[in-house]
């Protein structure tokens, strides 16, 4: 399926935004034309920062209109689905690194409600997802090593989009993460991708709409 005939989605990233106009800026992305709001949620040992937990996704979940598409990069996902699911999370993703069976994983989020998503590092292969793509609803592709935001994209890592855009279902949603812009965007969504996640491209531009609907023009989005 191509860019054409499929509708892109962008998810601007909470972690840049200011924390301390946190309902103002989640309003700002809405009105940019956000199709869902990206939270990532860190721990400080999987990941080398700590961002948010389940009582601000809650907080957020209040002030929102769009979905809460909602990135855990944790040690343990399994032990903090249940808070952060009923915090509001409408998506809630996982990393593959973190879980020993990600088939069993996958399970237990849906059956909490949430639509299960799988992700992998930059440095990880894809081989380790493509027999449970039928268990997820989203594959969540790492273009920067994460923890932290505003890094460089990782072109690398756009192989992967192609290989499982051709090995999963095709209303399976294949996110990015990472240094997206519209030079990036393009790649991506030439690859294969359907939600676009940008954090610094998005609030910390001067016109976040002009900004996003930069994204959807790179990918020819026919909306």
């Amino acid at each position: 399926m191509g860019n054409r005939e499929r509708r892109i989605e962008v998810a601007p990233s909470l972690l840049a935004s200011d924390f301390g106009r946190l309902a103002d800026e989640i309003k700002r992305a809405e009105d940019a034309g956000a199709d869902r709001l990206h939270v990532d949620v860190m721990d400080g040992h999987f990941v080398p920062n700590i961002t948010v937990g389940p009582f601000i996704v809650e907080a957020i979940k209040r002030n929102a209109t769009v979905p809460l598409d909602v990135h855990l990069m944790i040690t343990d996902p399994l032990k903090y689905l249940g808070p952060f699911a009923d915090a509001g999370a409408d998506t809630l993703t996982f990393h593959r690194e973190a879980v020993e069976d990600p088939r069993a994983a996958a399970r237990a989020f849906r059956d909490k409600g949430v639509h299960p998503g799988i992700s992998v590092n930059p440095e990880s292969p894809v081989d380790g997802i493509l027999d449970v793509l039928d268990a997820v609803d989203q594959v969540l592709i790492m273009t920067v090593h994460p923890g932290f935001g505003g890094q460089e994209f990782i072109t690398e890592n756009v192989e992967k989009v192609r290989q499982v855009r051709a090995a999963g279902r095709p209303e399976l949603h294949i996110a990015v993460d990472g240094g997206i812009n519209e030079q990036t965007a393009a790649l991506v969504c030439a690859a294969g991708a359907d939600v676009l996640i940008a954090g610094t491209y998005l609030f910390k531009s001067a016109d976040m709409k002009a900004a996003l609907a930069s994204l959807r023009r790179a990918c020819v989005d026919p909306r």
